[in-house]
């Protein structure tokens, strides 16, 4: 049943870019445009990747299978929402100017690391297909692990990023903290002892396996 609300869950997945799309076009981007944009797609970026990490615990606790019906499309909003913060940073903020850009990325650690969750964000992407899931079998999921990697950094980045205020990016940390410790706990701790009973997954060659 849950999966017939996927095409309402895409059209609020839209929602953000709809309203920063609303915003440009009445002119209320604020002081600084460009920096408007980049920290209000960096924000949407991690709210979807910690969106997509919620999946699984939440299917355990409710014990609702088909929520995994939805992980790939969050997921995948996760790396539109940064392919439009990294073209912000490329095409408004330094103009295509690629010598400036590497030298940024080279020395300035926030930015390091930001580059380093995108670009660990584009197989994940790459191969969120059924035909890749297919192909690359057991080692699909063993890649899909890196969006622990490119949530992490996704924090970090934030966090070195602001100077003063870090409460969101502590915010956004704590969440990712419960999510991986979750993953964690269940790991290493007999199911029996959760308190929950254990159901066997409804899994699709559509929706992948990666946990």
């Amino acid at each position: 049943m849950l999966s017939r609300l996927k095409p309402f869950v895409f059209l609020v997945c839209l929602i953000p870019f709809a309203q920063l799309a609303y915003n440009a076009y009445v002119g209320d981007l604020g002081v600084n445009p460009i920096e408007f944009i980049t920290h209000f797609t960096g924000d949407w970026v991690l709210i979807f990747l910690l969106a997509t990490l919620s999946i699984t615990p939440l299917r355990k606790i409710s014990g609702w299978n088909d929520l995994i019906r939805f992980r790939r499309m969050l997921g995948l909003f996760a790396f539109f929402y940064a392919l439009l913060h990294f073209s912000t940073y490329i095409v408004l903020d330094h103009f295509f100017d690629f010598h400036r850009i590497t030298k940024d990325i080279l020395k300035r650690p926030y930015v390091t690391v930001g580059f380093t969750a995108f670009v660990l964000m584009i197989p994940l992407a790459l191969t969120s297909t059924a035909g890749m899931i297919r192909r690359l079998g057991k080692r699909w999921q063993q890649l899909h692990r890196l969006v622990y990697v490119a949530a992490i950094a996704g924090v970090i980045h934030f966090y070195w990023l602001v100077k003063a205020d870090i409460r969101r990016p502590l915010q956004y940390g704590s969440v990712l903290a419960i999510l991986l410790g979750y993953r964690l706990f269940v790991k290493w701790t007999p199911f029996a002892m959760l308190g929950v009973a254990k159901k066997p997954a409804v899994r699709t060659p559509l929706e992948g396996q990666s946990e």
